[in-house]
């Protein structure tokens, strides 16, 4: 899985979904932030990442 840091998860899901895309947002929200999954064209799992708390970098 290809896991990809993402500044605005939900402006990054909208994107995704207007251009035809199917999207699945986890509803939790983990200490270490908020995640979604798609698929590539290939059928290999991709995962955004929305960084929570304290990020120290």
């Amino acid at each position: 899985m290809i896991n990809f840091r993402v500044r605005n998860l939900d402006a990054m899901t909208a994107q995704l979904r207007k251009n035809g895309i199917d999207v699945e947002v986890d509803e939790d929200v983990y200490p270490n932030g908020r995640f979604a999954k798609l698929f590539d064209p290939e059928g290999n799992p991709i995962q955004l990442w929305e960084p929570g708390g304290k990020d120290p970098h």
